[in-house]
């Protein structure tokens, strides 16, 4: 296992992403973060935090499930109605992309209706694309090989991502 980024590189990178956000987006009054079951999910709740204590700008997260191996297996849910999101600033997080795949069909589940933007964020992008989906805002960017595992452990007090 090689950390790649410790708990203090961790936390700067959201904390920049979460800047990044209010500045692509000040002009929203609110602004929905959808993020993957998991990570994703954790990733984005601490965004939203980011937001409304830098901004005007309310920040609703929500979650979305989402088979991740097989994703059209299953129907995709999100945590909120969807019907609040037409016509939304949506932004979708998670905490890695690889293929690409998650990211891709989470994002046609929003396209179900009209929205005024959706933004993609992750913390570690690993450059390993299949789908023709990429990331708005990145943490870090990191070329792997095909057979490394990037995670994220988001232990209280101690986040960080490693390569296994």
């Amino acid at each position: 296992m090689q950390i790649i980024l410790n708990h203090i590189q961790t936390q700067q990178k959201i904390t920049r992403l979460g800047h990044e956000l209010i500045e692509n987006c000040f002009e929203e009054e609110e602004v929905f973060i959808g993020g993957i079951k998991g990570n994703g999910f954790l990733l984005a709740t601490i965004l939203g935090h980011i937001i409304e204590n830098n901004s005007d700008i309310k920040a609703t997260c929500f979650d979305i499930s989402i088979n991740k191996s097989e994703p059209w297996s299953e129907p995709i849910s999100l945590g909120i109605e969807q019907s609040k999101l037409k016509k939304g600033y949506i932004i979708l997080v998670d905490d890695v992309i690889n293929s690409g795949k998650t990211l891709q069909y989470a994002l046609v589940k929003f396209l179900e209706q009209p929205t005024k933007a959706i933004k993609t964020v992750v913390l570690v992008d690993r450059k390993h694309r299949r789908y023709p989906v990429k990331a708005n805002f990145v943490g870090l960017s990191l070329s792997t090989t095909l057979q490394d595992r990037v995670q994220v452990d988001f232990a209280e007090g101690e986040t960080k991502a490693f390569l296994t």
